[in-house]
């Protein structure tokens, strides 16, 4: 099965994660996949793969050289995000000759609103049918993986040592590294193919937190409501409004953190505010988590103890382990290189599991799946990057003999 046939069977599987939910998997449709995924794996000749009862995936390509060689791991993630739906996804192909992608008679991928696409001319491009999400995050990934592995069984004159391949659950609510088994992995390094498009190489990502903000008000009847009523709605924008308005993410760019109010429900008796927190420098991750207490403090004040402030931290920039040993990121680099992709490093401006692995003791950069407009109804993918992103698999395994 070649990696589009593949790839549209696997959109097709609904695999959406659930922050609610406390259940591991959040959403037991992931196993659906994981269990098809394992049937594939165990097809193209990779016979130890197995579903663990967390719902991760797992399998080795075994050495086939008497030659040392590193444990390489090669990761991506099942589920989709909760933003948008991936129920009843349908993947269209578009040769893509410019202009505007339509998706449905309501929507368009335009040029003029992502004017990356004409960077994207004479390529084929895989979209959904805009109700839902691709699911190129990160089902490009894992494609790509086993595409890489069954061309290695294929081309056994390719010499290379143990190959371990992981597909986890939930990394788009940031559990996807919390039951990962790294000792039973047994990798020496690791690399996600998560990124985004052609020539990403990253070792450095957000801190990341969380914030849920719960504000108890006071409802009477708004005739009667003088010096009575406590509206938590207006409390919740006061909130808001005192955060540092440059800090929103629709204002940032590359190092700049910021604070995303990423959901709020109530009405004047009970409001909740969700927020995520990023920021790559320690100290002004510290300081926004601090800002969110001090508001809070001040607000309480004001209002008698009206606001719970619950923070949570997520994960934290892998560049503090990943650049005690920045010879496997130069690996994937020179991999790059040698198959005429021009490498592109920068910080992820979010979380991959392979921030959570490093620091587990799993070095884990990430490597670009292809993808672009995560999360939506406008993403996409070509198909000839995830031909790439294979083809670097296989090239990294080449050159890890070198690596020693």
């Amino acid at each position: 099965m070649n990696i589009l046939e593949r790839f549209k069977k696997y959109v097709a599987f609904d695999t959406q994660s659930d922050s609610t939910s406390e259940s591991v998997p959040s959403t037991l449709k992931q196993l659906k996949l994981g269990e098809e995924i394992v049937k594939d794996l165990k097809e193209i000749g990779l016979e130890d793969a197995f579903l663990d009862e967390y719902g991760y995936v797992y399998a080795t390509l075994k050495s086939n050289s008497t030659k040392k060689f590193p444990t390489i791991g090669f990761i991506a993630h099942m589920d989709t995000s909760p933003d948008m739906s991936g129920k009843d996804v349908k993947a269209i192909v578009h040769n893509y000759n410019g202009g505007d992608i339509k998706l449905n008679d309501e929507f368009s991928i335009k040029l003029s609103e992502f004017p990356f696409l004409k960077d994207l001319e004479g390529l084929t491009i895989i979209t959904a049918s805009g109700d839902t999400l691709l699911g190129a995050d990160d089902k490009a990934g894992i494609v790509e993986i086993l595409d890489a592995m069954e061309y290695l069984i294929n081309h056994p004159e390719i010499e290379h040592g143990d190959i371990k391949v992981a597909i986890t659950v939930d990394e788009e609510i940031g559990r996807g590294a919390d039951y990962f088994d790294v000792d039973g992995f047994g990798a020496d390094f690791a690399y996600t193919m998560d990124g985004g498009p052609i020539g990403e190489l990253e070792y450095e990502n957000f801190n990341g937190a969380s914030a849920v903000i719960k504000i108890q008000g006071k409802n009477v009847h708004p005739g009667s409501a003088k010096n009575t009523m406590v509206n938590s709605i207006r409390i919740a924008m006061e909130f808001d409004s005192l955060l540092p308005v440059d800090q929103k993410p629709e204002y940032t760019v590359d190092y700049e953190g910021f604070n995303h109010l990423n959901n709020i429900e109530g009405d004047v008796e009970y409001t909740e505010m969700e927020y995520i927190i990023r920021d790559h420098d320690f100290e002004k991750f510290t300081s926004k988590k601090k800002l969110f207490e001090d508001i809070t403090e001040f607000l309480n004040k004001k209002y008698n103890n009206a606001i719970t402030l619950e923070i949570s931290d997520s994960y934290y920039n892998m560049r503090e382990k990943i650049e005690t040993r920045l010879e496997i990121v130069e690996l994937a680099k020179k991999s790059m290189e040698d198959i005429g992709i021009i490498p592109d490093i920068k910080p992820i401006r979010g979380g991959t599991d392979g921030a959570s692995l490093s620091y587990k003791g799993l070095l884990t950069p990430n490597i670009f799946a292809g993808g672009l407009n995560f999360h939506g109804r406008y993403e996409l993918v070509p198909l000839e990057w995830m031909e790439k992103a294979s083809e670097l698999i296989v090239k990294i395994v080449e050159n890890s003999q070198e690596f020693q």
